[in-house]
């Protein structure tokens, strides 16, 4: 019996796996790309379009932060329901904030959440998460048309240098972390899988990482070994408040506790933490909450 249901539930992902394949082959990438003025990073079925609000100048205790590290607006797009579901996660200023929902709104598209990532920035950022489903260029061009109301860059402009390197003892931090991170504009970064099964409206969140469910950890060099740490930590109820003591007992401050989705099963909460510190301290305080989660080791 056990041997049958294991069958029964491999023949399903694999339906629903032809089912999104074909789906994505019916969509028009391109257009896509073009109303949005950009290429995007493709993951299985999963089209991930960057918005970083490069434009900012964002200072938190003294760092000036990175885009990769805090300020990284996205959007992405998975075949499904006859057409696309849209997932995002925008950064805004508080006076782009009711114009942007207008039309966001207006053009059929959900707010799922806005609230703050960080403390003590300035100037203020905030965090407005959007999805929707239907014709792929048309979810599109809404939220095209939505950031236009926000002084987030539309056009993609060529690097002016090469990206900074990273100042830190990386084959360290996997080692700690217990997965390998990723250089991206100047910033280390880990998604940690969880071991749960995450899904919305029937579909799987699937890949976790472009999805916005993966536990993100980003490392941003601060000289002499140290590091500004933010990111977010996906979790269950019952794991908050155990992951909330261990980052404080190892002096990593939660800034914001949250969800960012409105009908995702299991029912999860976003915690975004900040310290800057000894990388490698940093790193191990991380571990121990990473350690009362179910999260996965690569």
């Amino acid at each position: 019996m056990r041997n049958t249901l294991f069958t029964f539930i491999g023949l399903g992902a694999c339906l629903l796996g032809s089912v999104s394949t074909a789906q994505a082959q019916n969509i028009d990438w391109q257009k896509v790309d073009e109303t949005l003025g950009r290429k995007p990073a493709v993951s299985d079925d999963v089209h991930r379009y960057g918005f970083p609000r490069s434009d900012l100048s964002v200072t938190l205790d003294g760092v000036t932060i990175k885009p990769a590290l805090a300020l990284g607006g996205w959007v992405a797009f998975k075949p499904g329901h006859g057409g696309a579901m849209v997932m995002g996660d925008l950064v805004l200023l508080e006076t782009e904030i009711n114009p942007v929902m207008a039309k966001m709104i207006a053009n059929g598209l959900e707010i799922t959440a806005i609230h703050n990532h960080l403390l003590r920035a300035s100037p203020a950022t905030f965090y407005m998460h959007v999805a929707g489903h239907g014709d792929p260029v048309k979810l599109a061009a809404a939220i095209h048309d939505a950031l236009a109301e926000s002084k987030t860059p539309l056009t993609v402009a060529a690097p002016a240098s090469p990206p900074p390197a990273v100042d830190l003892d990386t084959a360290k931090l996997d080692q700690i972390i217990g997965s390998k991170g990723q250089v991206n504009g100047g910033v280390y970064q880990f998604n940690v899988k969880r071991r749960d099964p995450i899904t919305q409206d029937g579909m799987p969140l699937t890949p976790v990482a472009p999805m916005g469910v993966a536990i993100g950890i980003n490392f941003q060099p601060t000289g002499g070994g140290k590091a500004a740490i933010t990111g977010d930590f996906v979790l269950t109820g019952n794991e908050v408040n155990l992951v909330i003591l261990a980052l404080r007992t190892h002096g990593i401050e939660v800034t914001a506790l949250h969800s960012h989705m409105l009908d995702e099963q299991p029912r999860l909460f976003f915690m975004h933490f900040w310290a800057n510190d000894d990388a490698v301290k940093l790193a191990e305080g991380l571990r121990a909450a990473l350690d009362k989660t179910a999260s996965t080791k690569s």
